[in-house]
């Protein structure tokens, strides 16, 4: 049987998590549709808990390294071992909405080599929706390689979820992946690279619900939206500078607005300073931004907590980081609820 989608799971001590990402996705499967699931080493009980599903879903194909590659090369190798012609890089602990893969399935025929899907945010048990679309479109919209240039602007910041792609496999396999192995963004660098991938389909309506607020990197927030996001955007030649920075700005460390919310999340402090600013700063510059990192975190997450319910309403999902951070007060809980 030839298999159209392979739907690849990369994972890394979820078994808290994947278990309800699964049930998501097996009362959806169809004929020519495998899931593949690459175990990253997880020293949790996911092997566990995946084995009662092996023995329940024995068309789960499931591969537990003996040593963990990062998140990069973790995909890498899922797409290696899937056999379909289209790869989903599904992500461990969001879900699937009802008939999400057979509108992907819908949208696979052979024209794209990327399909696009849409993404729809919750809080960390689903029960509050933060975002009904990640990605602001309200009509699927199609690429063609003359529309490169309006892609990579519209659509490479959503692309930081990697939930969203859906790839045919001989054209990730054909395009240089070891090069962004360390970036956590691989898929974003098989995408982007020269010659950039075009021929394109974005499907608007959601089709995952991402659980906002449980991602591993979260203590490393600085150091990724700050420099290796901003890094990997801006590596790439086939794009303006125009384009980059409507995806994101070169420095975006730089406005004073944006340490005061890592600040007030706890994801800026005095070490974050000195690793990634003092080093490229001086003079007055130099001094406000150790000021900021010095500052009372919790007093900041209550100023800029207020900041989003009477300036700026539709900052939910910063309302809710700010409400679980390790320098919420319940002023900050309160307005999160009250919002």
């Amino acid at each position: 049987m030839s298999i159209k989608l392979s739907i690849c799971i990369t994972t890394y001590n979820r078994g808290r998590f994947i278990g309800e990402t699964l049930d998501s996705i097996l009362g959806q499967m169809v004929s020519g549709v495998e899931l593949v699931i690459v175990d990253g080493a997880s020293p949790d009980n996911t092997p566990e808990v995946m084995a009662q599903y092996l023995l329940r879903y024995p068309e789960i194909r499931y591969f537990r390294e003996q040593t963990n590659s990062g998140v990069d090369g973790d995909y890498d190798k899922a797409v290696g071992y899937a056999r379909g012609e289209y790869c989903w890089l599904m992500t461990d602990d969001d879900l699937l909405c009802p008939k999400a893969i057979s509108r992907v399935l819908e949208s696979i025929n052979g024209e794209f080599d990327l399909v696009v899907v849409n993404s729809e945010v919750r809080n960390v048990d689903f029960s509050r929706v933060l975002e009904t679309r990640l990605l602001k479109f309200t009509s699927d919209r199609e690429y063609a390689t003359k529309d490169g240039e309006e892609f990579f602007s519209e659509v490479a910041n959503y692309l930081s979820f990697i939930g969203g792609v859906v790839m045919k496999r001989s054209v990730w396999l054909e395009r240089d992946r070891s090069s962004y192995y360390g970036t956590l963004f691989i898929h974003v660098g098989v995408i982007f690279q020269h010659p950039p991938i075009n021929r394109v389909k974005v499907i608007a309506d959601p089709l995952i619900i991402i659980r906002y607020g449980n991602a591993m990197w979260t203590s490393r927030g600085f150091e990724i939206w700050m420099f290796k996001w901003p890094r990997l955007i801006w590596s790439f030649p086939d794009f303006s500078d125009q384009s980059k920075f409507a995806v994101c700005a070169k420095e975006p460390w730089r406005p004073i607005k944006k340490l005061i919310l890592y600040r007030a999340t706890g994801g800026y402090t005095v070490s974050e300073y000195r690793h990634f600013i003092a080093v490229r700063t001086k003079g007055l510059s130099r001094v406000v931004y150790m000021a900021i990192a010095m500052f009372p975190a919790a007093i900041a997450n209550v100023f800029v907590s207020l900041y989003c319910v009477f300036v700026n309403r539709n900052a939910r999902s910063v309302l809710y980081d700010l409400s679980r951070s390790r320098n919420a007060t319940w002023i900050s809980r309160f307005l999160a609820r009250f919002l």
